[in-house]
C-alpha cells in the first residue's frame, strides 16, 4: 500500500511552501531520513526526509506552491519493493556509457524541460545538485550565459572599432529563486509596517582583541572551539536588554509584550540569504556554549539541515556584516521583534584618547529599533551600554 509523504508544518505562522528541488525521481530507491525535496518557507530552504525504507512510487505536485498537510508523492515502503519494481533481464545491463545515459540518472526533471525548450543538451550542462545533478538554476545559468566566440584565423591589424551601439547592448534576465522572494517580500514588509529608525555609536575592540590573543588557544584546547566576537557581543546584548527591557518587546494589537527571556538571533548567511537561527536563554549559556551554538547553525545553515522551529521566537536579532567588509548599514528589523544591532568590520583608525590621537582598532555599530515602542533616549542609550561592555569587557563578567 502507498504511504502519502504530506507537507509538514514548519513554522508557527506558515501555511504555505515552495516545492524546491525534488531530490529523488519517480522509482528511486530511498532510505529512512533519506531527503527527497526542498521546501522553501519564508525563513530558510529546508528538506523533507523520507519516513520509510523503500521507493518514491509517484510525485504529485513537482513544483509551485502546496499547503501544509498536502500530498506532495506516494512512497512503497520495504526494500521488496525496490527490487519488485524493475524489470526482469536475462543479464546485469552494461553500466552507462554515453552523455544521454548520465543525464537520464541525474538531470532533474524541470532541468531537462527547460533544456529542452531552449535547445541545449542538459548532458553538456554542469550540475550543483546533490551527487551532481542539474538542477533548474543550472539550466537558467547555461541559457542566459553568452556563447563563446568561435575561433578566427590572424588578421592584419586594424583600426579600433567604434564603441558599439546601444542597440547592441544585453540583459540577462534569471527568475528569483523562491527563497528569494519571500526574503524580499518580508523586508518590503518590515519597511512598510514598522516606524523604523536606526542610531549609531562605535566601539574600541582593543580589549576584545587582546583577550581573544591572550587567552584564545587555551579556550580552543579546552572546548575545541575558537572563541569568537560574537559570544562577546550576545553577552553584552542580553545584559543591555536586562537594563532596557523596551528593545526586548514586541506590539501585539494595542498590547506591549515584555518579554523576560532571552531569545537572541543570529543572522547567518545560507548561500541564497540569511537566516536567522535562535539562541535559546542566551542569558543562561556560557561564552563557550554560545559559540558552540553558533558554529552548528553555521554548518546546518550551510547543509540545510536548519531545523524550522529553530527559526521561530527570537526576541532580538544580531547580525555581523564586518564578515563582509561592510563599514556601516542601517540594518532591517525582523518583525515582530523592535530591535536588531549591525556589527561591522574592524578597521584601524585614529581616534581621540585622554587627550591624544591614537590608532585603534574600531567597530561601527548600528542598533535599528521600532519608533513605536522605543524612544530614542532608550535607542541611544542600549547602544551606547554595548559599547561600555565590549570596550570594557571585565564588566561582561562582573555583570556590572
Amino acid at each position: 500500500m502507498a504511504l502519502e509523504l504530506k507537507i509538514p508544518a514548519v513554522g508557527e505562522s506558515i501555511t504555505e511552501v515552495e516545492i524546491g528541488q525534488w531530490l529523488k525521481q519517480e522509482g528511486d530507491a530511498v532510505g529512512v531520513d533519506e531527503p527527497l525535496v526542498e521546501l522553501v518557507t519564508d525563513k530558510a530552504t529546508l528538506e523533507l526526509p523520507s519516513p520509510v525504507a523503500g521507493r518514491l512510487v509517484k510525485i504529485l505536485i513537482p513544483s509551485g506552491q502546496a499547503r501544509v498537510g498536502d500530498v506532495v508523492a506516494l512512497l512503497e515502503e520495504g526494500a521488496a519493493a525496490t527490487a519488485s519494481s524493475a524489470p526482469a533481464q536475462a543479464a546485469p545491463a552494461p553500466a552507462p556509457t554515453t552523455a544521454s545515459a548520465v543525464s537520464d540518472s541525474k538531470v532533474m526533471p524541470a532541468a531537462e524541460r527547460l533544456a529542452a525548450k531552449a535547445g541545449i543538451p542538459a548532458s553538456s550542462i554542469p550540475g550543483s545538485g546533490p551527487g551532481g545533478r542539474v538542477l533548474k538554476e543550472d539550466v537558467q545559468r547555461a541559457v542566459a550565459a553568452p556563447a563563446a566566440p568561435a575561433a578566427q584565423q590572424p588578421t592584419a591589424a586594424k583600426p579600433p572599432s567604434p564603441p558599439a551601439i546601444k542597440g547592441e547592448r544585453r540583459d540577462d534576465v534569471v527568475p528569483m529563486t523562491p527563497l528569494r522572494r519571500r526574503i524580499a517580500e518580508r523586508l518590503l514588509a518590515a519597511k512598510q509596517n514598522t516606524a523604523m529608525l536606526t542610531t549609531f555609536n562605535e566601539a574600541d575592540m582593543g580589549m576584545v582583541m587582546e583577550l581573544r590573543k591572550e587567552y584564545g588557544e587555551a579556550f580552543q584546547k579546552k572546548y575545541g572551539l575558537k572563541l569568537g566576537f560574537m559570544s562577546f557581543f550576545v553577552k553584552a546584548v542580553v545584559q543591555a536588554l536586562q537594563e532596557i527591557p523596551q528593545l526586548n518587546a514586541e506590539i501585539r494589537g494595542t498590547d506591549i509584550v515584555y518579554h523576560r527571556y532571552y531569545d537572541i538571533g543570529i543572522a547567518v548567511g545560507g548561500g541564497e540569504g540569511l537566516v536567522v537561527p535562535v539562541i535559546r536563554d542566551a542569558d543562561q549559556l556560557s561564552m563557550a556554549q554560545i559559540e558552540a551554538v553558533i558554529a552548528d547553525f553555521g554548518t546546518r545553515v550551510r547543509e540545510k539541515k536548519i531545523k524550522p522551529e529553530e527559526l521561530m521566537g527570537g526576541t532580538f536579532t544580531i547580525t555581523n556584516g564586518g564578515i563582509y567588509g561592510s563599514l556601516n548599514s542601517t540594518p532591517i528589523l525582523n518583525p515582530p521583534q523592535v530591535g536588531i544591532l549591525g556589527m561591522h568590520a574592524i578597521v584601524e583608525r585614529p581616534v581621540a584618547k585622554n587627550g591624544a590621537v591614537v590608532v585603534r582598532p574600531m567597530m561601527n555599530l548600528a542598533l535599528s529599533y521600532d519608533h513605536r515602542i522605543v524612544d530614542g533616549r532608550e535607542a541611544v542609550t542600549f547602544l551606547k551600554r554595548i559599547k561600555e561592555l565590549i570596550e570594557n569587557p571585565v564588566r561582561l563578567a562582573l555583570e556590572i
